[in-house]
């Protein structure tokens, strides 16, 4: 068995599956001192939940081979030296004219694998496999401006709430891992990025009008508010990816975007969510998101919004296509 300067290689049965984790003594988040083998213990603990957000999905990994103090990669390709039941999906970027194949979870050695290629955070695309021009997943993304306390992001998310429930949306949140909350819908996987966005940007509007002094839908920054929280209709763009549910991410802390029922958005802390606390969390609560895939929404009536907001002299949103 080999050993280096960070311990001799660990395999995790994963599965029918056994997945070699090396230096598995590497510090990877120094506030606790968790190693790259805690990593893939907590996303072994998750597993259901992490595959759930995975599954057939275009994923990018932030990868970062000396721990989250250093550098940071950001990889679409697959890396190098992948077993062969490591499966992936073709993706066009028409801007560059390229294609990548990226990593697209069927199975949680698949994960598991990923963190031994030093892959702390997974992004996962909005679309699956089947379809990769047609997102089954619509993200509203809570993403407070510097001066935003997190109690107006706790605020904006209750006009969320109300908004969908007014609409008979089913939405699924979660903290960000960071200062924000992210909302989740599944959707009918008809339109393509385009209009998803513009409805989208039409449910971010009526948020607005709802909350005008908490919240922005301005799309450059250095127009907006510092004290509002900004709802990010813009990624659900193509290319654009966010932290799954479950997903680490870099922080010293190891802190988790965690799945929270509605009725945690008032007292939740998302610093408090780390690899060392979402595990028994899980255990105790189950994974939250286990509905998510029960049903898919239609966008129509966002669409009719957005519609009726453009007829009325509202811009379409920022092109930020990659």
């Amino acid at each position: 068995m080999a050993r280096g300067e960070h311990g001799e290689d660990v395999h995790l049965d994963v599965g029918d599956r056994s997945v070699r984790i090396s230096s598995p003594e590497r510090v990877y988040f120094p506030a606790r001192g968790e190693t790259k083998l805690d990593l893939a213990r907590y996303y072994l603990s998750v597993g259901e939940g992490i595959l759930r957000a995975l599954r057939e999905r275009p994923t990018m990994l932030h990868r970062f081979p000396k721990g989250v103090t250093g550098a940071k990669v950001h990889q679409k390709r697959l890396p190098k030296g992948a077993p062969d039941w490591v499966e992936t999906v073709r993706l066009h970027f028409p801007r560059y004219d390229l294609d990548a194949d990226e990593l697209c979870p069927t199975e949680l050695a698949q994960i598991i694998w990923a963190v031994q290629m030093s892959t702390v955070e997974l992004h996962p695309w909005n679309v699956r496999s089947a379809d990769v021009d047609r997102p089954d997943e619509w993200r509203i993304d809570l993403d407070p401006m510097p001066d935003a306390p997190f109690d107006r992001v706790r605020q904006v998310a209750g006009v969320v709430h109300e908004v969908l429930d007014e609409l008979g949306i089913v939405g699924f949140p979660k903290t960000s891992g960071g200062s924000g909350l992210h909302v989740y819908v599944r959707i009918e996987p008809r339109w393509e990025f385009g209009d998803v966005r513009r409805a989208a940007l039409a449910f971010a509007r009526e948020v607005e009008r709802r909350a005008p002094h908490e919240v922005t839908t301005t799309w450059w920054r250095k127009d907006r508010d510092p004290a509002t929280v900004f709802v990010d209709y813009n990624q659900n763009a193509r290319d654009h990816t966010i932290a799954a549910a479950y997903s680490v991410r870099g922080t010293a802390e190891a802190t988790v975007s965690t799945p929270i029922r509605w009725d945690e958005v008032a007292d939740v802390e998302p610093a408090e969510c780390t690899i060392a606390t979402v595990p028994e969390r899980v255990e105790r609560l189950g994974d939250l998101h286990a509905g998510i895939d029960d049903v898919a929404h239609d966008l129509t009536p966002l669409l009719e919004w957005a519609e009726r907001d453009e007829a009325q002299g509202a811009d379409p949103p920022v092109d930020v296509s990659e």
